[in-house]
């Protein structure tokens, strides 16, 4: 899976590093930024995207070959 934080629509609430904490740090710019994709299980990590009030966060399911 790959995440990714779009920093134009980002307002810096941070609800996504309270949960998922190893995943999500806030940046030097008070924006979100991911700090580790494999940081939290699959199930915190959604829950940030899904609590986000922006709508900034996105995640890509990698394709295998």
């Amino acid at each position: 899976m790959k995440i990714k934080v779009n920093k134009d629509k980002c307002l810096g609430c941070a609800t996504c590093c309270f949960l998922a904490p190893q995943t999500f740090a806030m940046g030097e710019d008070g924006k979100a930024q991911v700090k580790n994709p494999q940081g939290d299980d699959e199930e915190k990590i959604l829950q940030a995207v899904q609590a986000c009030p922006c709508l900034a966060i996105e995640i890509e399911e990698e394709q295998s070959l």
